[in-house]
């Protein structure tokens, strides 16, 4: 019943594989799965507890069978499971590394130098050290030819491509992280699900002072063409996001919507215009035109083309 391992490393070794097994086929979220669902933590003192008592247990059955053995069997065991591992393949490699002399050899490689009966050893270099500076020697080569003599790249244009190549990754992550779209990043989204769930946040906040149908009521009407602080997605955005006018406009929602909230509203409002509301406000602010739409065609008339000349001797004829 002897064993290499001994229980205090056995015991936590097992508890934690089984937590990691745990978390790893449990979906908790972003929470840890013993955060998340109270139950596992019952579950994981339950394993402790169970594997404490399998080791309890095998050692009374080693205890009890140990009795069992004669004398000579008992003292042959005790000296079997007192034998210390020893790790014959690691000193091997250590030799090869180091070639390193026993103590009881040193003998062999002591110098006629004496100082004072200090003596000095004749120890090679050790092999791991002198690969290593060989290693140095080819990297020092390539390094000399690629960036002295080719003159492959240097520092400056090596940074210049890691920060373009940074700012790349933050805008793709900018672009994609809903959460992080602000004024200047902001776009109109058509998705069906970004519009209905806009249409709930604004049911939920904006109905009291806009309508259900956005004819307006405290709030303006957002179903014209007439825009107190411009129309536009960014526009719309900005003013859920800081606010309508100092004193008598709407409140600041960024301290209570996220910025993909505001976004999805934004968007839902411009969905509201040109329908027409049971009772309508009266027009405020002024008419909004998207100084990005494209210019309209040339509609000038086009000169007609000049009349036919009429023969008079056929008309004499007629």
């Amino acid at each position: 019943m002897s064993t290499k391992t001994p229980w205090w490393i056995r015991i936590p070794l097992l508890f934690f594989l089984i937590f990691g097994l745990m978390e790893y086929f449990i979906d908790s979220g972003d929470k840890p799965a013993i955060i998340e669902y109270p139950i596992t933590q019952f579950f994981m003192l339950m394993v402790l507890l169970i594997l404490i008592a399998i080791e309890l247990i095998l050692n009374s059955i080693e205890n009890i069978m140990f009795q069992t053995l004669s004398p000579e069997a008992q003292e042959k065991y005790m000296a079997s499971k007192n034998k210390k591992l020893e790790w014959k393949w690691a000193k091997e490699l250590y030799q090869k590394l180091t070639k390193s002399r026993a103590i009881e050899r040193e003998g062999e490689i002591i110098l006629d130098h004496n100082y004072d009966g200090i003596r000095e050893l004749d120890n090679v270099l050790p092999p791991w050290w002198v690969y290593l500076f060989y290693v140095t020697i080819i990297f020092g080569a390539i390094y000399l030819v690629r960036f002295h003599i080719v003159g492959d790249y240097d520092q400056d244009l090596e940074y210049e491509q890691e920060v373009a190549a940074a700012q790349a990754a933050i805008e793709e992550y900018k672009r994609t992280a809903k959460d992080l779209v602000d004024v200047n990043t902001v776009e109109f989204l058509a998705d069906a699900s970004d519009l209905n769930a806009g249409k709930k946040i604004f049911t939920a906040n904006c109905v009291v002072c806009h309508m259900a149908d956005g004819g307006g009521g405290i709030g303006p009407n957002l179903t014209d063409e007439y825009w107190i602080l411009g129309g536009g997605i960014k526009n719309v955005f900005n003013t859920i996001s800081e606010g309508g006018r100092d004193g008598k406009g709407m409140i600041a929602w960024k301290q209570s919507l996220k910025p993909a909230e505001m976004a999805q509203v934004a968007s839902y409002i411009l969905t509201m215009g040109g329908t027409t509301p049971a009772n309508p406000k009266a027009p405020e602010g002024e008419v909004w035109i998207d100084p990005d739409a494209p210019e309209p065609a040339d509609t000038e008339t086009m000169e007609a083309p000049p009349e036919q000349a009429v023969d008079s001797t056929d008309i004499a004829m007629n």
